[in-house]
């Protein structure tokens, strides 16, 4: 063009928002989001130091504020990366819950970024957990395909109650008119976020009949990382959660995050792959250690009982603490009991 405009990534309002009567060093971007309002909420314009105007898209700053905030991985790719062979990279071709699993990772990780909650309505007590009705409180996107995938659903759809979602999502549903709520190719689109962040590596694998993309570890670390705070959870008197780009220091509701990631492992059926270097009355104590949590924290408010085996003595005083120091999002944190209560329902914790 030939005013120098360049392009990053917004589509729509352009050409209005280009010729809009600005001289030819362009408006700044403290000025853009006029502009943004008036001509379409995709694309802005700066000056560059060449005096040509530089589109870019706001979202992409927003996002990239979400992204400083989080953790490197979702609740998702953490409990995708436990299942995963270190070698081969594919999953277990007998593991029938980890779909279903991930499907309420993707709630629980919009509960802690403070998109969704419950529906605040006295008569929602009437109901069991999963079956009181969320809704969208912030729909700023986070930057993570697979969130914004679902929190558009949930934003376009009618209310809906948390295992409906999950069920909705996971698409075990006999409604043809809902069956366009279901997330495809949720395993194959979390392995491939992760080679984008560099955890993993794609090669192709053949077998036999067929040739079909793995997704072997290509950093070993992030995946220790995870394994290391399971078995901090879950075999250590006193539980300690380091500070690291995987669970940031200031990063919010840190413990109740981390029992949620053990939790949703579990309901996905591989959580073992954490204990595997613990000896057999270890592991033992281990899955005793999570059966209690899951049995606490799936219920609002959160059960405050220390451990029958005398493991994470300190861990209810931490999440008690981490409640009340955010008692505006209480709604957002009954989400997340809502999601474990659903797990509960899966065949392997039966």
């Amino acid at each position: 063009m030939s005013s120098g405009l360049t392009r990053r990534r917004g589509a729509g309002g352009g050409g209005a928002a280009a010729n809009d009567g600005e001289g030819s060093n362009g408006p700044s971007r403290a000025n853009s989001a006029q502009n943004v309002r008036d001509s379409g909420p995709e694309t802005s314009y700066e000056s560059s130091e060449n005096g040509h105007k530089i589109a870019f898209d706001p979202r992409d700053i927003s996002e990239s504020a979400e992204r400083s905030k989080q953790p490197k991985l979702t609740l998702m790719e953490e409990v995708i990366l436990l299942g995963l062979k270190d070698k081969q990279g594919y999953l277990s071709f007998w593991n029938d819950n980890i779909s279903y699993a991930l499907r309420g990772c993707i709630v629980l990780e919009l509960a802690f970024r403070g998109r969704i909650s419950m529906q605040k309505d006295a008569s929602r007590r009437r109901f069991p957990l999963a079956d009181r009705v969320i809704e969208v409180i912030d729909d700023t996107l986070t930057g993570e395909v697979l969130l914004d995938e679902a929190l558009k659903m949930m934003k376009a759809s009618e209310k809906m109650s948390v295992a409906s979602w999950i069920d909705l999502m996971s698409g075990e549903t006999w409604n043809l008119m809902k069956i366009g709520y279901q997330l495809k190719q949720v395993r194959e689109r979390l392995c491939k976020g992760l080679v984008d962040k560099g955890i993993l590596r794609t090669e192709k694998r053949n077998f036999l009949l067929f040739d079909m993309a793995t997704h072997p570890v290509a950093d070993g670390g992030a995946k220790e990382e995870i394994r290391r705070r399971v078995r901090n959870v879950l075999t250590q008197r006193t539980i300690v959660l380091p500070g690291s780009q995987w669970l940031p220091e200031n990063l919010e509701f840190r413990y109740v995050r981390t029992v949620s990631m053990v939790c949703a492992a579990y309901a996905a059926n591989v959580l073992e792959n954490a204990l595997s270097t613990l000896g057999h009355e270890a592991r033992e104590r281990a899955f005793t250690q999570t059966d209690e949590l899951l049995a606490e924290y799936s219920q609002w408010p959160f059960g405050r009982k220390v451990s029958s085996t005398g493991i994470g003595a300190n861990l209810p005083q931490a999440i008690t603490d981490e409640v009340n120091g955010s008692k505006d999002k209480e709604l957002q944190l009954e989400v997340v009991a809502a999601c474990l209560s659903v797990f509960t329902r899966l065949d392997s914790l039966l």
